[in-house]
């Protein structure tokens, strides 16, 4: 996978999560902030993502790499809230929770390889 179609692949991440976001029900106590945190942290993860791709040095893209790893699990978390709460029908969640986990993996992956890369120089 380059890292365009990781790019892209973070973005539909990132779309689909906004689009629960617009799905949650406005009346229910605490949807708004529910949604809001939801927003927030998942759109910070394909923003990251992009500052990481133009990190200045290798030390610099594992920071950034770390970062967004800690808002995909902000991210997943808030799904499942969403999904635990019954604002959102968990089986829409289902795959979102899925794919942040994916992502999670490959990010971790990358950070691996380019720690090693480091050790090597």
């Amino acid at each position: 996978m380059t890292k365009f179609e990781l790019e892209d692949r973070i973005v539909q991440f990132a779309a689909r999560c906004v689009k629960v976001c617009a799905a949650m029900p406005a009346k229910k106590a605490g949807s708004s902030s529910m949604a809001d945190q939801l927003f927030r942290s998942s759109t910070s993860v394909a923003a990251n993502y992009a500052e990481a791709s133009e990190a200045e040095s290798r030390k610099d893209f594992v920071h950034k790499l770390k970062i967004v790893m800690k808002e995909l699990s902000e991210t997943r978390v808030w799904l499942k809230i969403c999904g635990e709460s019954g604002y959102v029908v968990k089986s829409r969640l289902k795959n979102l929770v899925g794919e942040a986990e994916e992502l999670s993996r490959i990010l971790a992956a990358s950070i691996i390889t380019a720690r090693e890369k480091m050790k090597e120089r």
